[in-house]
């Protein structure tokens, strides 16, 4: 497909890490990292992808990543070509716009979830256990309810598979309770300032995944942030507890292929043209209402 990134291959570079969206590059103490138009659901790649798909994850990672580096630290430096390494500026048409150097980091074994509202993976376990990663909850919650409070929901960390929900015991187990405690710390106040900058610009950040890496004896934040990969976003205006919300994140592909007859398994089917444009529109969509800037 015309102006569509699947796939990098930089001679002379060494692959780092190639995941379900990210091209990742060993540049030795910094990596250079690449957001394809890739697009995953139910942990399956599927074989078409969306266009500025990958320039949206970019940008608006490294809008969020300066709006909370008060809270802390980031593994981002820097997304201007000409700051790029040398041995970079034979690949400028690939890099721009999708591709950062970020600090190199060893990065924590856990996904550190939040969430405002009861949906996804978190509204199937409420619904069998009235609880969430051992969370206790109110009695009576509907589907897509705002919580009571913000709370910190982590899972573990799976390259391949689906990441499985733990509690706040288990990461202290993992990481020690430090640790534990300062990235559970940084993701509730993360997720506090931007939901409250997001609702203002007519988004509901419903909940997100952070990343945290050890950098020099400190924890940063790293990976990507607040993108609708990460996150589930939806349009304010329209927030009807009780149902699943419109978005513009991912979930517009998921909800459509759910309704296939589709073990989930690869090969993915086949989205139509119409599914792929409205969901490279809701990936743009969504870039603009929260930086209020076009891309």
């Amino acid at each position: 497909m015309e102006g569509v990134l699947l796939s990098t291959d930089f001679k002379g570079l060494k692959l780092y890490k190639r995941g379900k969206v990210r091209d990742v590059y060993d540049l030795g103490d910094k990596l250079l990292v690449v957001s394809t138009d890739r697009i995953s659901c139910f942990d399956v790649v599927l074989a078409c992808g969306i266009p500025n798909k990958g320039k949206v994850l970019t940008a608006l990672s490294i809008f969020w990543f300066a709006f909370v580096k008060d809270i802390i630290p980031t593994h981002f430096l820097t997304a201007k070509i000409q700051e790029y390494p040398a041995q970079l500026q034979k690949y400028k048409k690939e890099l721009s716009g999708r591709s950062m150097l970020v600090l190199k980091s060893s990065p924590l074994t856990v996904e550190c979830v939040v969430r405002g509202y009861l949906s996804g993976s978190g509204w199937k376990e409420y619904q069998k256990t009235q609880s969430v990663c051992g969370i206790k909850l109110p009695s009576g919650l509907q589907e897509s309810d705002k919580l009571p409070q913000v709370i910190f929901t982590p899972s573990t960390k799976a390259d391949v598979g689906h990441d499985l929900n733990v509690d706040q015991k288990y990461v202290e187990n993992l990481l020690g309770v430090d640790t534990a405690a300062k990235i559970k710390k940084a993701s509730i106040e993360i997720y506090q300032k931007a939901s409250d900058y997001a609702i203002g610009r007519g988004i509901i950040i419903a909940d997100t995944k952070f990343e945290f890496g050890a950098y020099k004896n400190e924890i940063i934040l790293i990976d990507e942030v607040l993108t609708p990969d990460s996150s589930r976003f939806w349009p304010r205006k329209q927030y009807t507890p009780g149902k699943v919300q419109p978005s513009f994140d991912k979930q517009f592909v998921r909800d459509y292929l759910e309704g296939l007859e589709w073990d989930k398994t690869p090969p993915a089917p086949k989205l139509p043209q119409e599914i792929i444009e409205k969901t490279s529109q809701k990936y743009l969509e969504a870039y603009a209402k929260i930086t209020g800037k076009e891309l």
